[in-house]
């Protein structure tokens, strides 16, 4: 069976990204991997922070709602859709993830950077080490 990697942030461009990889895995009869990574922020896996502030299952916690979230709010149409959540660098996950994929799909800008920018740093890293086809999906304009 085809299988398609799709990386979602919680964007506009990651949801574009999404329905873009909806339609294509209808197409071709595919499996879609929606992906959305992780990490916990530097300030809080320092040994400065006060321990109490910073818990890591609240950020997994609040991964898992955005990934919900995102894949809830479209429709599937039979797909077989399966949820990652992945810790870690979004770039290097969608990489690892995409390896014996026959597509991996990135929006063309995500949640972070600088504006002015035709790709983001995800998907700018992922179009040039994917082991597979990249679709980069552009914003509307």
């Amino acid at each position: 069976m085809a299988r398609i990697v799709v990386g979602i942030d919680g964007s506009d461009s990651a949801q574009r990204a999404l329905r873009w990889a909806l339609d294509e895995a209808k197409l071709r009869q595919a499996r879609l991997d929606v992906v959305h990574s992780w990490h916990v922020p530097y300030a809080a896996a320092t040994p400065y922070s006060p321990p109490a502030a910073w818990d890591p299952t609240d950020f997994e916690s609040e991964a898992q709602r955005v990934l919900d979230h995102v894949v809830d709010a479209e429709d599937g149409d039979g797909i077989d859709v399966h949820r990652v959540l992945a810790a870690g660098s979004a770039a290097q996950n969608l990489i690892e993830l995409s390896k014996g994929a026959d597509l991996v799909v990135v929006g063309s800008r995500g949640r972070g950077g600088f504006a002015g920018l035709l790709l983001g740093s995800v998907s700018q890293q992922v179009v040039h080490h994917a082991p597979c086809p990249v679709v980069v999906v552009p914003q509307e304009g």
